[in-house]
């Protein structure tokens, strides 16, 4: 959960943990109810089990006396060691009432009870029961003071229990609702922002073109001009088609979720493919491109495609924002246990204060060269979605330097032969090692790339084939 949640999610969370309590609440109530009248009935049965069971003793004369000989029945001892005493009322034929304790008085409203009653004597709830013994009728009773004294210490409980439970239950809910809210509203913030950026470059290109076309159907314009205007709207459609793809491209990942079938894929030799196909722009610039594969195959377990469209990203950026007659440099390597790809460029480079927010949607480090902002999301999508890891630096000339790692599907083997792997031409062409090199997918680019600084490798001199040596299991 973020540090500070937006103030819609704080009262949302707040009006969600207040509904939580207040339903938690009246269970809370219900449960405690329950609680208190199970504890009273079991504490009145076992009362009125122990006066039947004086009761039956009684009748069946194991009972004695009382001293003094009065003619009324003593009272057993309790059945549990310091337990409640009963009482005994003995009301002989002649009408007198003899009891085992001269203090307690029994109403005369009482002297025929039969079944198990609690009445008030004096200050005193006493629960009795009658049943006739003999020639005599004998009522028994105990105090049901223990039943009280049970039932206050479990309110008690509960009202201290109660109001710390319900605090409980709200700040929880209050901490669970922000931490569940704040990525649903924050994801909903950013379909609005996503919406309004996309209406905002669409409406650029739109406005030139709606422009043109108004100025073509003034007045009647000479060749030349219809050329150059003719042009400028190819331009803007082009523009406008980039950008439709790659909106198309992340709702297409957002509302999927999931990736295409993952494949053991060469970064040398899809950096290589790639490369190939970026040499007419670079050209076009006076840039200097060049790969570096190392040494050894660094495979990865990836989509093909979409590791194409990455690096296609990677050099586009690069290619776009290096000046003319500048460097870019792409090389793959092993870091560790993990297989590394990096893009070196000389252009601007990402200054350190926005390098957070490169992989924004729409978000755009620079302003030099064209593009809306898509690229380095699309790129970033890949990469998390591969389990890759970003690094994000300046190149040894002074620009952009991505970098970007993967766990290896496959140990590195050292080769003999030339380090280098560049191929020409389309990427069905088959490896010979049962690795699938990436298909030829057209890529537009967006943000200023950047990555870790790195010592730089020398560039070959030449494109070099792509070195067979060595096999790979048949389980590839």
């Amino acid at each position: 959960m973020t540090a500070a949640a937006p103030p819609q999610v704080r009262r949302t969370s707040i009006r969600v943990a207040l509904a939580a309590t207040a339903i938690v609440g009246i269970a809370y109530v219900v449960v405690a109810l329950a609680v208190v009248l199970l504890a009273t009935r079991n504490l009145t049965a076992q009362i009125d089990e122990n006066l039947a069971s004086t009761l039956a003793q009684i009748s069946r004369g194991d009972v004695g006396r009382p001293p003094g000989g009065d003619g009324g029945f003593d009272a057993p001892p309790p059945r549990v060691p310091f337990g409640a005493p009963v009482i005994v009322w003995t009301q002989h034929p002649d009408g007198t009432v003899t009891c085992n304790r001269p203090d307690a008085i029994l109403p005369a409203a009482y002297y025929g009870v039969r079944g198990p009653v609690t009445v008030a004597i004096g200050t005193a709830s006493v629960r009795l029961e009658g049943a006739p013994a003999g020639n005599t009728f004998v009522v028994v009773g105990q105090t049901t003071e223990s039943v009280a004294q049970a039932q206050g210490n479990l309110v008690g409980s509960e009202l201290i229990i109660g109001p710390l439970l319900l605090l409980a239950v709200f700040l929880g809910a209050v901490a669970i609702g922000r931490r569940v809210a704040a990525p649903i509203e924050l994801a909903r913030r950013r379909q609005l922002e996503f919406t309004a950026d996309a209406s905002h470059e669409l409406r650029t290109p739109l406005s030139v073109i709606e422009a043109n076309t108004s100025l073509a159907l003034a007045r009647d314009r000479d060749v030349a001009w219809y050329r150059s205007t003719f042009a400028r709207l190819d331009g803007e459609t082009r523009r406008m088609r980039r950008l439709l793809d790659d909106m198309l491209w992340l709702a297409r990942f957002d509302a999927l979720g999931g990736a295409p079938a993952s494949e053991p894929v060469d970064l040398g030799l899809l950096a290589a493919q790639t490369v190939d196909r970026f040499r007419a722009v670079a050209e076009a610039r006076a840039l200097a491109l060049t790969v570096d594969t190392g040494p050894g195959k660094q495979v990865v377990t990836a989509p093909p495609e979409w590791l194409d469209r990455l690096v296609g990203v990677l050099l586009d950026n690069a290619c776009k924002y290096s000046p003319e007659g500048g460097t870019v440099r792409v090389s793959v390597g092993e870091d560790g246990s993990r297989a590394r790809l990096t893009v070196d460029d000389s252009g601007p480079g990402i200054p350190p204060e926005e390098r957070a927010r490169a992989f924004d949607r729409f978000h755009r480090a620079t302003d030099q060269g064209s593009g809306a902002g898509l690229g380095l999301a699309i790129a970033d999508a890949i990469v998390r979605a591969t389990k890759g890891h970003w690094r994000i630096g300046t190149s040894p000339a002074g620009g952009s330097s991505m970098t970007i790692l993967w766990p290896r599907t496959f140990p590195t083997r050292r080769q003999g032969g030339r380090a280098g792997a560049v191929m020409s031409g389309p990427a069905s062409v088959p490896s010979g090692d049962g690795i699938t090199p990436a298909a030829s997918v057209a890529s537009d680019g967006g943000d200023t790339a950047g990555g870790p600084e790195a010592a730089p490798s020398p560039a070959p001199g030449a494109p070099a084939e792509p070195d067979a040596a060595g096999s790979w299991p048949a389980a590839l």
